[in-house]
């Protein structure tokens, strides 16, 4: 099994462990709010590059 998919795995096991620790509503902020919060770390020539990849996939 390679790297990624162990760190894939972990992060599942993660997921459901907090989910019955904490409240629904709790668990769905932090799974918005961390790539909300990296894509607000980008600079505004990043967000640019990572719109224009983005457009570019949906065409192909």
């Amino acid at each position: 099994m390679s790297g990624r998919a162990k760190v894939a795995i972990g992060g599942v096991l993660l997921g459901l462990i907090l989910l019955h620790w904490i409240p629904l509503w709790l668990f769905f902020l932090i799974i918005v709010g961390i790539p909300v919060a990296g894509y607000l770390a980008l600079d505004s020539s990043q967000r640019r590059r990572l719109r224009r990849v983005s457009r570019r996939q949906i065409g192909r």
